[in-house]
């Protein structure tokens, strides 16, 4: 479309221009339609038949040969068309003064023609650069809804086996935690395989999730664990891309309380700031831990690190803090409105 609106406003240019200065409309329709017509078919070999097959993607053996000559070659053959059909029929006063072979005519009608050409070859490239750019795009936006679902189908079939041996040991001595234990990892799978298909979800939907994945956790520390989640100001209104936030919470777990002997704990703030969502997450963990998590966190963390970078671009801040008995990770992220 674009290279049509570009020849168009040449073929407009080489008839308008002329017909304003002598007023011959017809005359001048005709040349305008022989110089297009000429330049458009050197435009099309130029770019197809030259630079694309001689000069990319690597130059050949006398390639700047061949394109030499083709500019030799055009230019005199718009020249023909100039002196034999335009000036004999339609300029007779130029063709009895001005010899075909004038330099200085030949020379201008050239560079003119050229000038045309690389015109029409860099918007060629213009558009290839944007569709190259656009396809670029989209293969990132599609590896990150792979990483997604890859996410979504390592969340994690162990820990889900793990939770229902352990709701089974729990409904065999009557436990009352039974019903609502059943009825969270329900709404947990649930969630993992309709609505986490979603493109963006409520951050409170979200937050429930995790606040049911953490009480299936529980059920395996007993007494000894301790989290709280706070939440300060309205998250009404307020949208993430799913399982965001999981991974968070899921490297407390690995990397900090699972590895304790002792005591442990978790503290989840969530605080919404206009159109800024604010999540901190902070674990314990054990001073001689070998197992400890670096600085820049585990897998999980490096993998929510690369779906900022392509899911909010420019508009996320991820930090984490490694000290000897915690470990903080603070995330920043803007709504991402329906």
């Amino acid at each position: 479309m674009i290279s049509w609106i570009f020849w168009g406003g040449y073929f407009l240019y080489e008839w308008l221009a002329n017909a304003a200065m002598d007023s011959m409309y017809g005359n001048d329709f005709i040349q305008a339609c022989l110089y297009t017509s000429i330049t458009f078919v050197a435009a099309w070999i130029t770019l197809h038949w030259i630079i694309l097959r001689y000069f990319l993607p690597v130059r050949r053996k006398g390639a700047w040969w061949i394109l030499a000559a083709s500019v030799v070659a055009f230019t005199l053959a718009r020249r023909i068309f100039s002196y034999y059909i335009v000036y004999k029929h339609f300029r007779p006063e130029y063709y009895h003064v001005v010899p075909y072979f004038y330099f200085p005519k030949i020379l201008g009608e050239g560079v003119w023609m050229y000038l045309v050409i690389g015109g029409s070859i860099m918007l060629y490239f213009m558009k290839a650069w944007y569709e190259q750019q656009r396809l670029a795009e989209s293969l990132k936006r599609e590896k990150a809804v792979a990483q997604l679902e890859l996410l979504k189908s390592q969340v994690h079939p162990h820990f889900i086996f793990n939770t229902l041996n352990n709701i089974y040991s729990l409904s065999l001595h009557r436990d009352p935690r039974t019903p609502d234990l059943i009825h969270r990892l329900s709404s947990l799978l649930s969630y993992m395989l309709y609505e986490s298909k979603d493109t963006v979800i409520p951050v409170a939907k979200e937050i429930e999730y995790i606040s049911n994945y953490v009480e299936l956790q529980k059920i395996r520390y007993s007494d000894r664990l301790d989290v709280s989640v706070n939440i300060f100001g309205s998250l009404e209104s307020f949208y993430v891309t799913p399982l965001l936030l999981l991974p968070l919470m899921e490297n407390c777990f690995k990397h900090g309380v699972s590895n304790e002997v002792e005591n442990s704990w978790i503290r989840m703030d969530v605080e919404r700031t206009g159109e800024w969502l604010a999540v901190k997450l902070e674990n314990s963990r054990a001073a001689a831990n070998g197992h400890a998590v670096a600085e820049n966190g585990g897998i999980g963390l490096t993998n929510v690190r690369h779906r900022l970078e392509i899911l909010y671009p420019g508009e996320h801040e991820f930090k984490t803090m490694s000290e000897e008995q915690s470990f903080l990770a603070v995330l920043r992220i803007k709504n991402q409105r329906k």
